[in-house]
């Protein structure tokens, strides 16, 4: 059984770029749920073990993936948040944006138009490939779909409307805008630094 994991920061830290009623809303009832919801499958896949009855694996294992993702996305989400102070990435982590996207700049420009583009639930992640030894910034729907297998998420954006509706309606630009300036760089770059291992 998984549990919650318990933010890093007060609910009103992120403010005024996150309010303080949309992240309550986000972890106590949203994250909430899709802990609750991993659990409830993987119990339903443990009776279905002990049964020999997998007569509804299909939709079990598209629950798992979708909900499970869910919970990996949001913690990973909400880690990469802090209060705004003044935080940047690593160096090794900024030689490879500036190997990979040419500059910091040219980064933040992809991250922010591939974010204003996510269609619908979706989240946008600034992704190492060890395949490729490459970042790349990826989109994401429904949690699970439109993935790299084996890439290593070290940013992410929640694009679904819940995560800024209540701030920020339908001014997505705002809200990603926002977003720059609570961005935990301490929590990527360690991320980064266990990813290129």
């Amino acid at each position: 059984m998984i549990k919650m994991k318990e933010l890093p920061y007060p609910l009103d830290a992120l403010e005024p770029y996150y309010d303080r009623q949309t992240l309550d809303i986000h972890y106590n009832t949203l994250y909430k749920g899709y802990v609750d919801n991993t659990n409830k499958t993987q119990e339903k896949l443990s009776k279905a073990r002990e049964k020999g009855n997998f007569e509804n694996i299909k939709c079990l294992e598209k629950d798992l993936s979708f909900f499970g993702s869910g919970v990996i996305l949001h913690e990973l989400f909400f880690e990469n948040m802090g209060p705004a102070l003044p935080t940047s990435p690593s160096t090794s982590l900024m030689e490879q944006i500036i190997k990979d996207f040419g500059s910091y700049e040219k980064f933040k420009e992809q991250f922010t138009e591939s974010s204003k583009v996510v269609e619908a639930s979706g989240w946008n992640l600034l992704v190492w490939v060890p395949e490729f030894k490459k970042l790349e910034i990826l989109q994401c729907e429904k949690h699970q779909n439109l993935t790299l297998w084996g890439c290593k998420p070290l940013l992410v954006l929640d694009m679904w409307e819940h995560s800024y509706f209540l701030q920020y309606k339908t001014k997505r630009p705002e809200y990603i805008n926002a977003f720059w300036n609570i961005v935990n760089w301490n929590e990527v770059n360690r991320r980064f630094a266990i990813a290129i291992l």
